[in-house]
């Protein structure tokens, strides 16, 4: 443990220069799109003074390294500039939008974790037996079927024949601007006001797009376990406690399960990163206002400001969440460390 701890600056050191090349990667990219910052701002039909004027105050005109300086200090000051869709300042906007997305992606990964780590374990128990063919069933139609024609069926039969959930969006229209904002999260700031009726309301919102996103979630944690889990009920040490007389269900739910805690910790981490993300699709079909619609809209609207500052956020994500999870593989496997 203590080895983990001195680690950490490594970890941070790491951390910043990952962070240093996702931000080069995004000023390169907003660089070489075919779209003119100062046209996006002043429009085609500005005047040329009034274009260069623009242009200056960007620091277009300055060179390409002095740009990036500016670029990366205005990125840690912890501004995106404005967006042209919302007229507002683009960490404003994701802010808003990204505990939606946190919302949908945590509901989605929790059914995830809760159906795919079991059913997995069973492929593996039952290789080749009728559980193991559910599995592989699950695995087959969860990477195969669309996630929007999912999501249009089940909007179909759920909500609109069998009146199970509510419809599109995050919250009925009676209840919004009801619960103050804390958190973003509206399931936690309506427990925090004391709204259950609201809290209801949302709850009945999320459970669809978290169950279709949670499917696909299901289908691959599934198929990660199954492998993992076949590879160590191979194992000599398995073989050892069987022939000891430990129970099978030990044997499975202890040692075996144990030892493949840690690289479930990496495909659960990447599971939820892949979610956080923004789930474009269902964020679309279930008009859900998350980061994933944002940064969609942004890009039909060649808001390069909101494009760039959303694609910051998703990358900053994925880093953030693969080194926690190679922290935790080497809090949870002394051989890492």
């Amino acid at each position: 443990m203590a080895a983990t701890f001195r680690q950490l600056p490594g970890f941070a050191l790491q951390l910043a220069l990952t962070l240093l090349g996702l931000l080069a990667v995004t000023f390169f990219i907003g660089r070489v799109v075919p779209i003119d910052p100062v046209l996006a701002v002043v429009g085609d039909q500005a005047p040329r003074d009034v274009y260069e004027a623009v242009r200056r105050e960007l620091g277009l005109d300055q060179p390409l390294w002095v740009q990036f300086g500016i670029y990366v200090r205005n990125v840690l000051a912890g501004e995106f500039g404005m967006s042209l869709v919302t007229g507002r300042p683009v960490v404003e906007d994701i802010a808003r939008v990204f505990p939606a997305t946190l919302e949908l992606a945590t509901f989605a990964t929790i059914i995830g974790v809760a159906l795919g780590v079991p059913m997995g374990i069973a492929g593996a128990v039952w290789q080749d037996r009728w559980p193991d063919q559910i599995v592989r069933v699950v695995g087959l139609v969860g990477y195969s079927v669309p996630i929007f024609w999912l999501g249009i069926v089940g909007l179909l039969v759920f909500y609109g024949i069998l009146g199970w959930v509510q419809g599109p969006g995050r919250l009925g229209v009676f209840f919004e601007d009801i619960v103050p904002t804390v958190t973003g999260v509206i399931l936690v700031d309506a427990a925090i006001a004391g709204e259950w009726e609201v809290f209801w309301n949302a709850f009945g919102h999320v459970v669809l797009p978290s169950a279709v996103l949670g499917y696909f979630s299901v289908a691959y944690i599934a198929r990660m376990t199954r492998s993992f889990m076949l590879e160590q009920l191979s194992q000599e040490y398995v073989v050892a406690a069987r022939a000891k007389g430990m129970s099978e269900a030990r044997v499975v739910w202890v040692h075996a399960l144990r030892n493949i805690a840690v690289q479930l910790v990496t495909v659960i981490a990447l599971s939820y990163a892949r979610l956080l993300e923004g789930a474009v699709l269902t964020e679309t079909v279930f008009a859900w206002p998350g980061l994933g619609r944002y940064l969609t809209t942004a890009l039909l609207a060649a808001d390069m400001n909101a494009v760039l500052g959303a694609t910051i956020v998703v990358g900053a994500v994925f880093v953030g969440v693969n080194l926690l999870s190679d922290l935790l593989y080497r809090l949870l496997d002394p051989r890492a460390r």
